[in-house]
């Protein structure tokens, strides 16, 4: 049996790669949901780990621990390809919602993944500006 498929930002799949506060959390919703993301999702990860690293948070052995895991979830992964109307959209919503370029371009690409009918569709985040911008598009946060 598959699992329902979510969309996932960085910050929810980051914990899974590397021991952090939301780990337990990250995991639980993992055991449930599979993975959708936007296609830099992957850069998104190992500059989260890279900063974790620099910042002395996690060793090397952990860095790379961690790196290992993100190709291991990214190979069961449904990824969302850039296109121009994803663009269209990631500029709308930056006229509707405060949100950054990147997290624009990934909750348009969440848009493009749901066909544009977000209602009963699960979008994880654990950032709260992405969060109150995917829930106001109609999506459902876990």
């Amino acid at each position: 049996m598959s699992l329902p498929v979510a969309f996932w930002d960085s910050s929810a799949l980051i914990p899974l790669c590397s021991q952090q506060i939301q780990t337990e959390r990250a995991t639980g919703l993992f055991a449930v949901n599979g993975v959708a993301v936007w296609w830099a999702t992957s850069v998104e990860i190992v500059s989260g780990l890279t900063r974790l690293r620099r910042m002395g948070e996690v060793g090397e052995d952990d860095f790379l621990a961690g790196k290992e895991i993100l190709q291991i979830i990214a190979a069961t992964w449904v990824s969302v390809r850039p296109s121009a109307k994803i663009a269209s959209k990631a500029s709308s919503l930056l006229e509707i919602y405060p949100l950054r370029g990147a997290d624009a371009l990934q909750l348009a690409a969440a848009w493009e993944w749901c066909e544009g009918k977000p209602k009963g569709r699960v979008f994880l985040t654990f950032d709260q500006r992405l969060g109150d911008a995917a829930a106001q598009a109609g999506f459902t946060l876990k």
